[in-house]
């Protein structure tokens, strides 16, 4: 049987190529340049991205499953790419796997695709909100996408959608931003922590939530798979127990973060640099968004290991691979 992925280069598509494969699937990947991730695997290479519709057919063409992780991450407000990528370039896909006849597509949203300011605690799956309540304009491109998943099912495609927290873990090639959180912190060049936190899942768990998806996950629904809420400050106490070294002795306050995080985008045009926060950033960490696996527990049978564990699993990558040096 052939599985088809696209995001395959990137850090959930690097575990979750090896998972598949461990599992004994056919895995065809959608590449357009990057193929660290992939290197030394058996894998079909197809290459193109989600904007071409030939490279899709090409990639999809007698899949059983497809999932879809590509997807565009940013802190900017740069919409046009936002909604070039994770919206129209989702509609392409699900175009793609109703022409080739796929079985099923699972599609990778976010968390954030759910949040927005006033939002009950936990978030759930439930009730998801209208894309414009939602303030992040990466969290509205995800919420956009997901509903040109959803409405496809009206066309015959059969979908399901899950929904990760933030990602951490191995075979994070580029790196993500906790990635460099956690290489600074490290490396000792990591500043401050900010008063605020998150929910952190590690990335085979969510490997294996996604696979569950694809199995048995119900058409149409929606999955939360997250891992466990931590504050900046604790994950810093982590983080230190882990390595030895000691973690930032200032906390920038949620206030300051913001101010500074008005001033970031611009900043970061003007080096041609990716942001390390921006105001986007203080909102989502300091909007205390707890969440709720329970749906994806009770018909995934999604499991969670212990965040030390993913912690200290990506800082060993992170120095068998030269990240640190």
């Amino acid at each position: 049987m052939t599985v088809a992925l696209t995001g395959a280069s990137g850090h959930v598509g690097a575990n979750l190529v090896r998972r598949l494969l461990a599992d004994g699937e056919h895995v065809r990947v959608l590449v357009r340049e990057d193929t660290r991730a992939m290197d030394g695997l058996d894998v079909e290479l197809v290459h193109g991205d989600i904007l071409d519709s030939d490279s899709l057919d090409r990639a999809f063409e007698g899949a059983d499953t497809v999932y879809h992780l590509a997807a565009y991450i940013s802190l900017l407000n740069d919409w046009d790419k936002l909604e070039r990528i994770n919206v129209q370039g989702v509609a392409n896909v699900v175009d793609s796997c109703l022409r080739q006849g796929v079985g099923r597509l699972v599609h990778a949203s976010s968390i954030e695709a759910l949040l927005y300011k006033t939002c009950p605690r936990p978030v759930t799956e439930a009730d998801p909100p209208d894309y414009t309540m939602i303030t992040s304009p990466y969290g509205r491109s995800k919420a956009l996408g997901g509903k040109r998943v959803l409405d496809a099912i009206d066309r015959g495609l059969d979908a399901v959608i899950v929904h990760p927290t933030a990602v951490v873990g191995p075979y994070d090639y580029k790196p993500s931003h906790f990635g460099k959180v956690f290489i600074d912190f490290a490396t000792g060049k990591l500043p401050a922590f900010v008063n605020g936190g998150f929910d952190l899942v590690d990335v085979r768990d969510l490997c294996d939530g996604i696979v569950a998806a694809a199995k048995i996950g119900k058409t149409g629904q929606r999955y939360i798979l997250g891992g466990h809420f931590v504050s900046m400050k604790e994950l810093g106490e982590i983080l230190r127990d882990l390595t030895g070294k000691k973690p930032p002795s200032f906390i920038t306050p949620m206030w300051l973060v913001k101010v500074a995080g008005t001033f970031t985008p611009a900043i970061s045009k003007l080096t041609n640099s990716k942001p390390r926060f921006t105001r986007m950033t203080a909102d989502v960490l300091g909007g205390d968004f707890r969440v709720s696996c329970h749906k994806a527990e009770q018909e995934l049978g999604y499991t969670r290991r212990e965040l030390k564990e993913s912690l200290a699993d990506a800082l060993d990558w992170f120095g068998s691979n030269g990240y640190m040096e």
